[in-house]
């Protein structure tokens, strides 16, 4: 029994921030921010959509999509670093309840940006177990609950928004996903973290006063990092499997920053129609940034029956990973 991807779908919020609405409120400009990140603006959920409920509007595309019904999911994992909820119920729990789904295991991951790929991982796992047939995968966040937006280091990258994913049983090695990577450095924590609201630091006032529960990043240390560990980890994965970046019909990396995007794409030389880019228009949404990028293209065409994906991520924790799919949807 192997596991094959069936099929994506995602979702947006309809509120638009744009660089322009940031130099209102911090000290930047849509020139700088452009030229740092190629972001031009981010979806910012309403404050009464949980990321559960993002998740839930992507779960029902990627679900029909599939050709299947709820009924038939018999596992939901959900991928997030802005849960509804802090520490239970799980986002996954709730876009279970939301969708019908009832009696499956539901439970969340976290693994920050690196999420999805670490979902596709689980997902494999349990469908070659023989014991279940069709899991929903989701990677659902609302960044904007967790971003300090006097803070114009880390305000101008995110947003929000969710993807999700159907990962079924085949019998068909054809359809078959190749390979997963995924791994994980705490050394690197501190760099790029959340640092309030957790047994550490519970939330109490003088750290709610120090905004502790809001993310820091060292953004110059995450990206020299970041550009090496995805290029390796890109290396290491074609080479276990003795595929050739040439044979990679779409790459689709994590939407963090144009220029770690580009420098990765230059080093490995894949071409520029054969990446995914949707960094300009919706910022970094984290976990959900890959089934996001992948649904844009899946709409657009440019990705059919049989392509031959190559996912690529990195996140707080530090994580990473990679992935060999095969597209088995239609």
């Amino acid at each position: 029994m192997y596991a094959s991807f069936k099929s994506i779908g995602s979702y947006v919020p309809q509120g638009t921030l744009t660089n322009k609405d940031l130099e209102k409120m911090v000290d930047t400009s849509d020139e700088w921010i452009t030229k740092r990140t190629g972001i031009k603006e981010r979806r910012i959920a309403r404050d009464d959509e949980a990321a559960s409920d993002l998740g839930v509007k992507a779960a029902k595309i990627a679900i029909k999509r599939a050709g299947i019904t709820s009924n038939q999911v018999d596992m939901v994992i959900c991928a997030t670093l802005s849960p509804d909820y802090l520490t239970m119920p799980s986002t996954a729990a709730m876009i279970s309840k939301k969708l019908g789904i009832k009696n499956v295991m539901a439970f969340d991951i976290s693994a920050a940006c690196t999420g999805f790929i670490y979902l596709v991982s689980i997902a494999k796992v349990f469908i070659e177990s023989g014991n279940f047939k069709n899991i929903l995968i989701v990677g659902a966040e609302k960044l904007s609950s967790i971003v300090d937006y006097t803070d114009r280091g880390t305000c101008i990258l995110f947003g929000d928004g969710a993807g999700a994913a159907i990962i079924s049983s085949t019998d068909n090695i054809d359809e078959a996903i190749i390979d997963v990577h995924a791994s994980a450095d705490g050394n690197f924590g501190d760099l790029l973290i959340t640092p309030g609201c957790g047994s550490k630091n519970p939330i109490r006032e003088e750290n709610v006063k120090e905004k502790l529960q809001y993310m820091k990043m060292a953004g110059n240390e995450v990206f020299k990092v970041a550009v090496k560990t995805l290029t390796n980890d890109v290396i290491d994965i074609l080479k276990k499997n003795n595929i050739s970046a040439n044979e990679v019909d779409i790459f689709i990396p994590h939407q963090a920053n144009y220029r770690i995007i580009e420098a990765v794409r230059m080093k490995l030389n894949f071409p520029l129609e054969k990446t995914a880019f949707t960094i300009a228009k919706y910022g970094n949404t984290s976990s959900a940034s890959i089934p996001m990028a992948m649904n844009d293209m899946y709409e657009e065409g440019k990705i059919k029956k049989g392509d031959l994906m190559l996912l690529d991520a990195f996140g707080g924790g530090f994580t990473w990973g990679s992935a060999l799919i095969k597209f088995a949807g239609n």
